[in-house]
């Protein structure tokens, strides 16, 4: 089915073929920081800023074992994960599923390659040299989303970006 501007129609909110969109693959792919909520001990939402790696398939967090996060993501593994933009009308990627940990020996390769794309590769070899001690235990949280929402408005939704964005923007119509 097309859209009366010949595009063809997405997938609606909450369909896992949304990760297939050039929105969701860029911001899947961009160094930025992901928003992760979770449930905590006392049944209280928690919200905290994680760095993440995209396989394909799966958004990988990594973490330090014995934390309040992996605690309570045990008792609790169903999460929402935002990644966002804040320059222009926002493009978000919204995600929803169930966790799994695993945890294990020493730096997780995918934290590592998480810390070399955010902070570059000297900063990133400095810090993971000096985090890498006998004895260190990380966690890797996966996600494979069950539920995944887009919100494009300057693409998908460009008629639902209120007037005084888009004139704030230079983009008045």
């Amino acid at each position: 089915m097309s859209l009366s501007n010949g595009e063809p129609e997405s997938p609606p909110q909450g369909d896992v073929r949304l990760l297939d969109t050039p929105v969701a693959r860029r911001l899947l792919a961009a160094p930025l920081v992901a928003r992760l909520a979770y449930t905590g001990k006392d049944g209280t939402p928690r919200l905290i800023p994680v760095d993440f790696l995209w396989t394909g398939d799966e958004l990988v967090v990594g973490a330090f074992a014995g934390t309040y996060k992996i605690r309570d993501l045990r008792a609790r593994p169903d999460v929402a994960v935002t990644i966002d933009t804040a320059d222009g009308p926002p493009q978000v990627l919204m995600l929803r599923g169930r966790v799994t940990l695993a945890e294990a020996d020493g730096v997780l390769p995918e934290y590592a390659a998480m810390q070399r794309r955010g902070m570059g590769e000297r900063a990133a070899t400095a810090y993971l040299e000096a985090i890498d001690r006998p004895g260190l235990r990380m966690v890797r949280i996966g996600l494979r989303p069950a539920w995944v929402g887009v919100l494009d408005f300057q693409r998908r939704f460009p008629s639902r970006t209120p007037q005084p964005v888009l004139a704030a923007l230079g983009g008045g119509r």
